[in-house]
């Protein structure tokens, strides 16, 4: 409820009123509320519709606002305005994107013609046309969608370009009225005392135009003025009634006279007439004569108030005839029926179906005048076959397949792209095919058992829907082998340690496969080399030295004890009698430098070595160091000199070239002849075993740099083995299935100028050979020509001469109006029999089956009557030219009395010349009806389900389209469309067009690895290349961040220790001299820090500092002291011990440094340890495993979809964040998660498959313009989305 006023109630209102006050104010106010809703006050309103948001296509909404106001103006609460009226706030819209060009356009039609457009308020007359007036012409604008011209809102059309005009001004031409002639003079009126109208007329001279003034009316009558007829001397008009012609009949036998009548014997081949006695005393007549009677009608003169009056009052001429002569009509006669045929059901299985039989009869003599047609020839009736004996059971047949062939990518690429390049090497996602038969089964009679019949029948007689001739399948894609870097170089180890002493052995070092390789010959290439070496040992004397005694006293010369272990080359302790005799000396001399003596640091330990191997140009060094800790006093003994504190050794000095072994791939599995691989035990899973075989391939020793050398030169305990067992394939002989049996020869006769009739048959490959089993043969498909034949028989017509013309008898013609005399038009018939091909007579039913039509048996003729003009025959047409323009003509003469009456002169009415145009072979054809679809060339029509397809359809390109043709000849005369065009129809090239799918370019090479330590990603990329069209399959989404059509990133990992800082020795300590005479104290020393690859192949190359890791930048510069003459002197402090690995601060990490010279004075020495806590992520760090996200699909290099793998990688990760080296994980030996790669599957778009087409249907319509129709179904297994 909405308040529209603001209640103020001062307090005495409140005070005096109270209560019962606001009680009726809130009755009233929802009394007006309520009457405000009854009186439609509140009202819904809408703001305008906003955009289409959303995605492409027809996935978009747009939006409005919708409100409820008051009839005032005022806005109010949704809830005051009634519910079921508010309109919609979203609706949803085509979303219109760039990529929708190609699919949408405006159509346009012709302009219409140009109309008047009525001005409005504009009085008639009142503008005096001139030259022309304002018109208006229209046309259709629609947007349409290209692929199958539906109509769509303009609103997506108009997206790319404006909506064209859908009308335009125009000038129509001034109107003109109708214009007529006169009117023609009134025609007389009658003469008598009748009632009579006489009339006049007028005539179009031009029509009326472009809105001209109608035509007046072209006719008018009026009454004439007659007297009034004297009573009983009425005047009456006279019409004459014909009435029907009656039946038709034979004369009275009294009536006929000498003359016979004439019969003709179609039964017999005689051309003479033959006269019979009169036909009254024969009933019964042959079959098949024609009999000529008469027939009779009246004609009577009828007054106009309906009584008859005499003849002579209606006469007109010509007089109707009241009779002729007729044909007596005999139906036609056939013989009689021949026995039934057997039961055509030989078989049964459990069901009653009938079979059927049918019988035959000839004609013996044809139908003659009206007499009835000939019945059907052949009836056919159910039948059941009767006997208690079983029926034998009829076949059934069901489907059946061959194997798959092998997967074929190269067919999915075709249905993607007809146009792409055949590779080499394509793998991933692919199609296999099989064909699919149709088989009979047999049921053995009494058992019930089934036995199949293995050769394939004719698909149509196989029920249901045949099985998939295609599918998807999957060609693993080849993997090279993928293997780690080389391990350091192992010391020098004898082939065996069984000897004690030493001698020649190798130094060895190793790789592992990180990727197995698949589908690839290569395999994987060595993963051990060695180098000859000359002192190995199994085991060796590890000596340590003890702390420096002095001989006597604090300070002075003194001697350590040399400490010997035996230990082997894994570091283990072992016996001592292992290791060879005890190194010499056991105790070396040693100073501790006294009070005043100069004190010199421990030799570091040994550099790195400068290169794994030496060659003429490079050769391994490592260095060492000390420096001076304090200066010497007065008498003290001197600091040695600065070269004596460096020491350099030559180290890797064995030479560049290794050894290692080289195999060939393995042969392929043959049979064990020697029983080499008897003796293995070998066990296979999931395979059928046919028989253990052997692979042998060669294995050579090679020098990395000349090739092949003498075995010797490699470690013999590394030979790789040379033989091994394996599976032998089974052998697969090649099946197929019986041959087909031959398609049947036509049961129906041949003309015996048809060409050969041939009948094939066909086998199909089940199975293709394998490892040396039978081959497949060479004919599938044979031809053959079809023998015995039946020959159409010939019978031909023969026609014999007219009889004389019968006219209808002198009696009947005698008591008849106006026919007095024997002449005019009569009938006049022939014998027609059958003839064979050798001449003899034939049945007349032989001729009706094979000849044709029969010739006719009667025709009209005329008998001259003495007024009559007559003639001589015609004389024959002159000859024509060649030209088709010319005429030709006949001539004829009056004869006998005729020649002089002048009736006969007037050439007008008796023509003695004909004239007409040449008969000329000129045809004219004109289009009829619309174009048929377009036909693509190379449709397999005939082809049914089951039976081998030769090559596969076209659904798209160059095809043509036919049209009906309606032929004229050069009188405008419809005419059979042959003469016009061998196939009654005319052709033109049209095109399907094919669709093209999005075409993108190939991949970009990937970039780097985004990260020089731990997990990054590389990156590859795809461009567009070709836009999609004619339905083709869309593009990607533009990805706009990489402004690529697809982009695709990978982890990658970079092994965080490729690169590392190398620093050099410090300097000695500087001692600012100036400020300090006694160069000693504080002072300041520097070293070079540089980055180096570690990889084994650049060999501490100096690399940019970029590639190491920033934060762990070793210092430079550092403070130093330089302990002054008889001050204390102190080593450098030792290493922090290590923090457990689960940080604690309870407990401490520590480090020393020895007193190396007493002081003089009794000034105390710094301190030896130092303490600090263990405090996580500052001096105590723990590490874990860490995984990336899973990857995309990734599929083979030749692969575009299928089987692929997607993979996560592996990091080592700091408790601080940072990804440190996979190093120190592994020396955890911490758990390390699982999978890192997965099997994942990239879908295949696959075409939709269809069935062949079947053959074509009949014509629409067996008279005029049809149609022929084709069709197909879909075939495919899955449900994919078929064009039209």
């Amino acid at each position: 409820m909405l308040l529209q006023q603001n209640w103020v109630s001062p307090l005495w209102a409140w005070q005096s009123l109270g209560k019962p006050f606001l009680l009726f104010v809130f009755l009233m106010l929802q009394t007006a509320d309520l009457e405000a809703r009854r009186g439609h006050q509140f009202v819904w309103k809408t703001g305008h519709w906003g955009r289409c948001i959303g995605d492409c296509g027809s996935g978009g909404v747009r939006s409005r606002a919708v409100w409820c106001t008051h009839a005032e103006g005022w806005t109010t609460f949704h809830a005051n305005c009634d519910q079921q009226d508010k309109p919609e706030s979203q609706r949803r819209c085509f979303k219109v994107c760039d990529w929708h060009l190609e699919l949408f356009e405006w159509e346009v039609s012709g302009w219409d013609r140009c109309g008047l457009v009525p001005a409005a308020g504009a009085e008639a007359g009142a503008e005096v046309c001139v030259t022309a007036q304002h018109g208006l012409q229209r046309r259709s604008v629609r947007c349409l969608q290209k692929l199958n011209r539906t109509v769509v809102s303009s609103e997506i059309c108009e997206y790319f370009t404006p909506q064209p005009p859908a009308e335009q001004a125009c000038l129509v031409p001034c109107p003109r009225d109708c214009v007529v002639s006169q009117f023609s003079g009134w025609s007389p009126c009658g003469t008598g005392c009748a009632k009579s109208l006489q009339h006049r007329t007028r005539a179009v001279i031009a029509p009326p135009l472009y809105g001209g003034a109608p035509c007046p009316n072209l006719t008018e009558s009026r009454a004439c003025g007659a007297p009034a007829c004297p009573l009983g001397e009425e005047e009456h008009t006279y019409s004459l009634h014909v009435g029907p012609w009656g039946e038709c009949r034979l004369p009275h036998p009294k009536d006929v006279r000498l003359a016979e009548r004439t019969m003709l014997d179609l039964g017999s081949d005689s051309g003479e007439r033959s006269t019979s006695g009169l036909p009254g005393s024969h009933p019964h007549h042959h079959a098949g004569e024609v009999e000529i009677g008469y027939q009779t009608r009246q004609v009577r003169c009828v007054r106009s108030d309906g009584k008859h009056a005499a003849l002579s009052l209606c006469l007109q001429d010509p007089v109707p005839m009241t009779s002729k002569s007729c044909v007596i009509p005999k139906d036609c006669a056939p013989s009689e029926w021949s026995p039934w045929s057997p039961c055509s059901r030989s078989c049964g299985w459990g069901s009653l179906t009938p079979g059927f039989r049918s019988r035959r009869r000839s004609v013996r003599s044809v139908a003659v005048g009206a007499g009835k047609p000939c019945p059907e020839l052949e009836e056919r009736e159910a039948c059941s076959t009767g006997g208690k004996a079983p029926l034998q059971p009829c076949p059934r047949f069901a489907w059946r397949t061959s194997e798959w062939k092998a997967c074929q990518v190269s067919l999915l690429l075709d249905q993607q792209d007809p146009r792409h390049q055949k590779q080499a090497g394509l793998c991933g996602g692919g199609i296999q095919t099989r064909v699919v038969y149709c088989v009979q089964i047999l049921v053995e009679l009494g058992t019930h058992r089934l036995k199949e019949v293995a050769r394939p029948v004719d698909g149509k007689l196989c029920q249901g829907p045949a099985p998939a001739t295609s599918q998807l399948c999957h060609l693993p894609c080849p993997a090279e082998c993928a293997v780690s870097s080389w391990s350091p170089w192992g010391p020098c180890l004898p082939e065996s340690c069984q000897h004690r002493h030493g001698g020649r052995g190798f130094r060895m070092r190793q790789r592992q496969v990180v990727v197995d390789p698949v589908g690839t010959l290569a395999g994987c290439p060595h993963l051990v080399e060695s180098i000859p070496c000359e002192d190995a040992r199994c085991h060796e004397w590890v000596v340590s030295e003890g702390v420096c005694v002095t001989d006597r006293g604090k300070c002075g010369p003194g001697h350590r004890v040399l400490k010997a272990v035996c230990k082997s080359r894994k570091g283990e302790e072992v016996p001592h009698h292992l290791c060879s005799e005890l190194p010499r000396p056991e105790v070396v001399a040693c100073e501790v430098p006294c009070a005043r003596d100069c004190v010199v640091s421990e030799w570091s330990p040994w550099s790195p070595c400068s290169h794994s191997c030496s060659s003429k140009n490079t050769e391994g060094s490592q260095s060492r160091s000390r420096s001076i800790l304090a200066l010497p006093a007065e008498g003290g003994k001197a600091c040695p000199p600065e070269r004596a504190l460096q020491e350099q050794r030559a180290c890797n000095e064995h030479p560049c070239v290794h050894f290692f072994w080289e195999a060939s791939p393995w042969s392929s599995c043959s049979e064990d002849v020697l029983g080499t691989a008897l003796n293995t035990t070998i066990s296979w899973s999931r395979e059928a075993t046919c028989g253990v075989g052997i692979q042998t391939r060669k294995v050579f020793c090679m020098k990395s740099s000349s090739g092949q050398v003498t075995p010797k030169r490699c470690p013999e305990s590394m030979r790789p083995e040379a033989v091994r067992p394996c599976l032998l394939p089974c052998r697969k002989d090649c099946v197929v299935t019986l041959f087909s049996e031959w398609t049947p020869c036509p049961t129906a006769c041949q003309p015996g100028n048809a060409t050969a009739v041939k009948q094939s048959r066909y086998r199909i490959i089940l199975q293709d050979s394998a490892s040396g089993g039978q081959a497949c043969p060479d004919t599938l498909y044979e031809e053959r020509e079809c023998e015995d034949v039946p020959t159409c028989p010939v019978y031909r017509w023969k026609s014999h001469r007219w009889s004389p013309c019968v006219l209808v008898p002198e009696p009947v013609r005698q008591g008849l109006p106006g026919q007095s005399e024997a002449c005019g038009h009569g009938l006049q018939s022939r014998a027609v029999t059958c003839l064979s091909e050798q001449g003899g007579s034939a049945a007349v039913g032989d001729c009706v089956q094979w000849a044709g039509a029969m010739p006719a048996l009667v025709q009209e003729c005329l008998i001259p009557c003495k007024d009559d003009c007559t003639f001589t025959p015609w004389s024959k047409f002159t000859a024509c030219s060649s030209d088709c323009d010319t005429t030709r003509s006949r001539r004829r003469s009056l004869t006998g009395r005729s020649r002089k009456r002048d009736k006969c002169q007037n050439t007008e009415v008796y023509p003695q010349v004909e004239t007409e145009p040449c008969p000329c072979e000129v045809f004219t054809s004109q289009p009829h009806g619309n174009w048929s679809d377009c036909i693509i060339r190379g449709r397999p029509s005939e082809l049914q389900p089951g039976m081998p397809s030769q090559g596969v359809a076209r659904e798209c390109g160059e095809g043509v389209r036919l049209r009906a043709i309606a032929c004229y000849d050069r009188t405008g005369r419809l005419v059979e469309p042959s003469r016009c065009s061998s196939s009654g129809y005319i052709e033109e090239p049209c095109t399907v067009p094919c669709p093209f799918d999005c075409k993108l370019s190939d991949w970009s090479s990937w970039s780097p690895c985004s990260s020089s330590c731990g997990p990054g990603v590389r990156v590859r990329s795809k461009w567009l290349k070709e836009k999609p069209y004619n339905g083709g399959r869309p593009c990607p989404k533009l990805d706009l961040k990489n402004q690529a059509q697809v982009h695709e990133a990978v982890p990658c990992y970079s092994e965080c220790n490729q690169y590392s800082w190398e620093v050099e020795p410090w300097s000695p300590c500087k001692i600012n001299s100036e400020q300090n005479s006694l160069h000693c104290g504080e002072g300041i020393q520097t070293r070079k820090v540089r980055c180096v690859s570690t990889a084994e192949d650049h060999g501490m190359e100096t690399v940019p500092s970029a590639l190491c890791n920033q934060a762990e930048v070793p210092e430079a510069v550092q403070k130093c002291s330089l302990y002054c003459p008889s001050e204390c002197a102190v080593s450098d402090w030792g290493q922090w011990s290590p923090c457990p690995q689960v940080c604690d601060p309870n407990i401490m990490q520590t480090r020393t440094r020895q007193v190396l010279r007493s002081p003089v004075s009794s000034k105390p020495c710094p301190e030896d340890s130092q303490m600090k806590p263990c405090i996580l992520n500052q001096n105590c760090f723990q590490y874990q495993y860490n995984l990336t996200g899973w990857s995309g699909c990734q599929l083979g290099a030749n692969a575009t979809c299928g089987h692929g793998e997607r993979r996560r990688l592996l990091s080592c990760r700091r408790s601080d964040g940072a990804t440190v080296s996979m190093q120190l994980c592994q020396r955890l030996h911490l758990e390390k998660p699982v999978p890192t790669s997965s099997r994942c599957m990239v879908g295949c778009a696959v075409d939709c498959q269809l069935s062949p087409w079947s053959a074509w249907s009949q014509c629409s319509h067996t008279c005029g313009a049809g149609g022929w129709t084709v069709w197909r179904w879909i075939a495919s297994p899955e449900p994919h989305v078929c064009s039209a």
